[in-house]
């Protein structure tokens, strides 16, 4: 029977090594990609990617995941809260026979879009 050996290097960066440094530090990848047909632009992309630790992000000011609604529960009460005040205020005017910003009202025979 022979022997087998496994080599391994002490040296080597493993990948929970590079994932450490990654999200510790954060990396940024950017690129644009552009279509152009006889001097038209079809399509223009511009790609921007942040890779990160929470806590990295939320130091250098990225936190939009706290407001998302689908993303959040406190940011999901908060928009449920804002929508029950906005729909409160709108049966107010209702009751007092006041028109309600963004509903169709009646105006000399023609049906007009009152702005929000």
């Amino acid at each position: 029977m022979s022997n087998q050996h496994i080599v391994t290097s002490t040296n080597a960066t493993n990948l929970a090594d590079i994932l450490e440094r990654v999200l510790d530090k954060g990396i940024v990848i950017a690129g644009d990609i552009s279509i152009h047909l006889a001097d038209v632009e079809l399509l223009n992309i511009r790609i921007r990617l942040l890779i990160s630790s929470v806590e990295k992000a939320k130091e250098i000011g990225i936190s939009w995941w706290e407001t998302d609604s689908y993303l959040s529960p406190k940011a999901r009460k908060l928009e449920f809260e804002k929508e029950n005040a906005d729909l409160k205020k709108e049966i107010k005017l209702l009751k007092a026979g006041l028109p309600v910003a963004g509903r169709r009202v009646k105006g000399k025979g023609k049906k007009r879009i009152l702005p929000r």
